[in-house]
């Protein structure tokens, strides 16, 4: 009943029906989720998992690991692209410690979900244990739940990972039965030499897996804690009737698992933009997925979900604010 009353309030705004494109679609979206004809975005946060992975130890990126802990530490300092973009926009920003290889000093205001000092390299073994996967559902949860009990309902995901693109690129081959040369990107700038090494490494390390094709195994066996994380937040933020803005390739893979898990956060679930690594195109189309936007980004860190927030406050201002009609005495179509 709530679809259809927001479809004829769209279509009785002051404007030819569905001239306002996608953000008549976003409107419906958000009404339907937030369940009202008159839907308000409530405290808009951000959460950025950070974790390191071991598989960034067999030379799969063009930086090294300690990246992580001092991208973090230019999180808490306001310094990062993310920082910029959510001050702007008026977004929290709340930066998770899931696994960085780093004792941070006391007093940081870090979230606290931190699993390990970073993941096995999955060319060796498991990433990580079938506990710890677990574990990092539950933390990620837990995050949304305190965030979702200050009354926001509406939240992005971001990371922040040396390597994580090698764990989302093998995630997604394997889930999306595609080739994994498809799935395999350039990272954080690999040169052609230092990209077929890395194709290498993961087409060797898809090759010593022997543990199936159940999702929570494969999850445990190539994940990042950041992203499994992000996985049991994305979860979680769909049981709360919230509004999911999905940043890049990363936080892509994330939700594939969710979605793997429980389809029914496809309805949550925004699209913020279309990454620049090479494998999200894929991911998209797979999913069914229409981004907001394209701007060739490729930085992860939640920057794509704070850029296109201002597209849903436009969706539920027209909503809520634009005459209708009739209030406006304009004529309609005869």
């Amino acid at each position: 009943m709530i679809t259809e009353d927001l479809k004829i309030l769209i279509d009785n705004k002051t404007k030819p029906p569905g001239s306002l494109g996608v953000l008549e679609d976003l409107a419906l979206q958000i009404g339907t989720v937030l369940g009202t004809t008159s839907p308000q975005l409530i405290k808009p946060h951000l959460v950025v998992f950070a974790a390191d992975h071991g598989i960034a130890k067999e030379g799969v990126s063009a930086f090294p690991q300690e990246v992580t802990r001092q991208m973090v530490l230019n999180f808490l300092n306001g310094g990062a692209a993310i920082n910029v973009f959510c001050k702007q926009h008026d977004i929290r920003l709340q930066v998770v410690d899931a696994g960085v290889n780093c004792d941070f000093e006391d007093g940081l205001p870090l979230g606290d979900g931190k699993i390990a000092k970073g993941t096995s390299s999955f060319l060796r073994g498991p990433a990580m244990t079938t506990f710890q996967a677990e574990l990092c559902l539950l933390k990620g949860e837990a995050v949304v739940a305190e965030i979702a009990a200050k009354g926001c309902n509406v939240i992005g995901f971001g990371e922040m990972g040396i390597g994580n693109t090698s764990s989302a690129a093998v995630l997604m081959s394997l889930l999306c039965d595609l080739p994994l040369s498809d799935c395999i990107g350039r990272g954080t700038g690999l040169n052609d030499e230092q990209l077929l090494k890395k194709q290498q490494i993961l087409e060797q390390a898809v090759a010593n897996y022997k543990g199936g094709h159940d999702i929570f195994k494969l999850m445990a066996h190539f994940g990042g804690f950041e992203l499994l994380e992000m996985t049991g937040a994305i979860l979680a933020a769909g049981k709360r009737k919230m509004i999911i803005m999905v940043d890049g390739f990363i936080a892509t893979a994330a939700y594939l698992c969710a979605y793997r898990i429980d389809q029914s956060i496809k309805k949550n679930a925004v699209f913020c933009h279309e990454s620049e690594e090479k494998g999200h195109h894929l991911l998209l189309a797979y999913l069914g997925a229409k981004p907001l936007l394209s701007l060739h980004l490729r930085l992860g860190e939640g920057t794509g979900c704070a850029l296109a927030y201002p597209l849903l406050k436009s969706a539920v201002n027209f909503l809520n604010e634009m005459a209708s009609f009739q209030s406006a005495a304009v004529s309609n179509k005869s």
